[in-house]
């Protein structure tokens, strides 16, 4: 990568971005020009507002991001290990993958996909765990020119089927099934059961990867492994238009249905490649892991794309930080000599309760950067993950940044901006970010806080939601005129450091997983003893956030625990066990406005136990209600 591509110190941050503030389209074109491979340069660097919701970056220009990420690499560090594999298992082989095995494993897959009948357009769903074939497939998709939908391979067959419709994926690649701890998961049968209503599929393609006996539709459903002995290993890369889409990523939204979020070849590409760089300092010969999964943007963006097109070593582990024992992420990081470790902030809170022996027998000097991802970290675990972790020698990234951004937006750079635990600091260059008040004026100057919204585009931004347009614009870009809202609430400190203070609609960020309540409340209505819900999140030691339940019953019930067990296998069969209840509380009704909406405030704080603040209640149609559901409460 080019000089002007790392910044190395704070003066050099201002200056870079203040540079990016001025002229944003001159300081994106630098760095597009010196650091990618183009099949033919832009007419046009940036066009389109958020009022016209309308985004172009980089238009007319031609490439494929799979040259960018494997090819332009082979020359000189075709043999460097692009791809490190860990399997569940620590028995099991470390698989090391160089750019060169990876080019090959990427061609052949792109070929089958092609044999299969996929072309440039065409939509593939993705259902698989986290092995290599997972990152070989999304390569493989954009090779050709195919929109990959990855979903993550922990949801339901119901959650499943919805996505595979909603883009009308031609083409599912899984596995027969996964390993996750002391767990294995028949993930050939959960596609099985989505694919009963989903008639848009024509093809299945199956890895073998825990040699399950499982059911294979004769003409439909083909093993991966004798295809990609036959397919050739050279495959030419489809030339893309800057703005075709590479991919879509599905996120919860507030109301109804998930959002299939699209993100473009080009912008995206030069966003995730430059912040990656930038975030994690990456050198070269460093050891870079982030422990997410591919199935969210964390895994597209900072295990794929971002390192891939840097031409750094990227760790896949497919296992969870409990098994074989709570040491297993050190164990991992003395074995690899990680050098940048991302992860979550669950993560971190569930492994500082355990007993520091299993940190402590574990060489980390390799540490130079920490990273966290999913939400704002606590002064807890902040100063855990640094003291024990970091020794207080690594530097913890603290990143904000949504599926809808593409990358991270504001961040510590470590060894360039000082740190302040659970600060995310200050915005990456070309980012503009704003704090809002309810009148929708911005919050000049510090101290302030209020909702966080971004003033100007950025390459990353998702361009739409497939097939729903009008559903991206109100999303948005009609609560504040002419700015991306980001539905978080942010406040800004006496030196102008953000600090992230959680979602201000009805998105719940559990374990760093973003979750939809209508949703939820839609699949508990349709238990038959259900006639009304209201889901809310509440404070955890571990999950940051968990879910309460508040639910109406049409008839009473003898066996409440029974109920509740019912109600949370529902959530889970339709969306998947990451947004099971944690709390269930049977209610004689809920507190509602005189419109009959329901005061989900109210239920919030009954919930995290602030019983002493409701606001007034006077106004309300049932105000009695209240005083029933504290005396309930769980």
């Amino acid at each position: 990568m080019h000089e002007n591509f790392q910044i190395k110190n704070l003066e050099e941050y201002f200056k870079i971005y203040r540079k990016s503030v001025e002229y944003p389209n001159a300081f994106w074109e630098e760095i597009a020009e010196k650091n990618f491979v183009w099949r033919e340069k832009w007419k046009t660097i940036m066009s389109g507002d958020f009022e016209s919701t309308n985004i172009k970056w980089f238009e007319g220009a031609k490439l494929n991001i799979t040259e960018n990420c494997i090819d332009r690499h082979l020359d000189k560090q075709g043999d460097k290990t692009a791809i490190i594999f860990e399997p569940n298992n620590p028995d099991e082989k470390t698989e090391h993958i160089s750019y060169n095995n990876l080019s090959k494993r990427v061609n052949k897959f792109a070929n089958i996909l092609k044999q299969k009948g996929i072309k440039k357009g065409d939509r593939v769903c993705i259902y698989l765990p986290m092995i290599p074939e997972l990152a070989i497939s999304v390569l493989a998709c954009a090779r050709i020119g195919a929109i990959h939908s990855v979903v993550f391979a922990g949801f339901s067959s119901q959650a499943l089927s919805t996505r595979i419709n909603d883009s009308k994926c031609k083409l599912i690649i899984t596995s027969d099934g996964s390993y996750r701890g002391r767990k294995t998961i028949n993930l050939k049968e959960i596609v099985d059961e989505a694919l009963n209503d989903c008639s848009c599929i024509e093809k299945v393609l199956v890895v073998n990867r825990i040699n399950a006996k499982i059911n294979m539709e004769s003409g439909r459903d083909e093993w991966v492994e004798p295809l990609l002995n036959k397919a050739s290993d050279i495959c030419e890369p489809e030339i893309m238009e800057a703005e075709d889409p590479l991919f879509i990523l599905y996120t919860s939204g507030s109301t109804g249905k998930p959002k299939g979020m699209v993100h473009s070849t080009a912008g995206y590409m030069v966003y995730t490649a430059y912040t990656f760089k930038n975030i994690f300092q990456y050198n070269e010969n460093d050891i870079y892991w982030c422990t997410a999964d591919i199935g969210w943007i964390t895994g597209h963006s900072y295990i794929v794309y971002g390192p891939l097109a840097n031409g750094a070593t990227t760790v896949m582990f497919e296992g969870v930080p409990n098994y074989p024992d709570y040491g297993r992420f050190w164990e991992i990081i003395e074995k690899n000599k990680i050098t940048q470790f991302y992860t979550a902030p669950t993560a971190i809170r569930a492994l500082a309760k355990e007993n520091l022996k299993f940190v402590e027998k574990h060489d980390l000097s390799s540490l130079k950067v920490l990273g966290s991802v999913g939400e704002p970290i606590n002064e807890e675990a902040w100063n855990w993950y640094n003291e024990n972790i970091g020794k207080k020698n690594s530097p913890i990234v603290d990143t904000w940044w949504q599926t809808e951004t593409g990358g991270i937006m504001i961040s510590p750079i470590p060894y360039v901006t000082p740190t302040i635990p659970t600060f995310a600091t200050l915005p990456l260059p070309g980012i503009q970010p704003a704090i809002m008040n309810s009148n929708q004026e911005e919050l000049q100057g510090n101290q302030v806080e209020g909702s966080l919204c971004i003033k100007y585009p950025w390459p990353g931004i998702a361009r739409t939601i497939w097939g729903d347009h009008n559903r991206y614009k109100q999303t948005y870009f009609s609560t504040f005129k002419d700015m991306y809202f980001t539905g978080d609430g942010a406040k800004r400190n006496e030196v102008g450091y953000y600090r992230l203070t959680g979602r201000v609609d009805d998105v719940i960020i559990v374990s760093g997983h973003n979750l939809g309540t209508a949703p939820i409340e839609d699949a508990i209505n349709e238990h038959p003893n259900v006639a009304e819900s209201a889901i809310v999140g509440f404070p955890h030691k571990i999950k940051g956030n968990a879910l309460y339940g508040y639910i109406t019953l049409k008839n009473t019930t003898n066996n409440e625990d029974l109920l509740r067990n019912e109600i949370n296998q529902i959530i889970t069969e339709q969306i998947g066990p990451i947004a099971k209840l944690d709390k269930i509380q049977f209610t004689i009704g809920l507190p509602k406005t005189r419109s009959g909406k329901i005061m989900r405030r109210i239920l919030r704080k009954i919930a995290s136990n602030e019983i002493s603040d409701l606001g007034d209640v006077s106004t309300l149609l049932n105000p009695e209600i209240v005083d029933e559901i504290i005396k309930r409460r769980i």
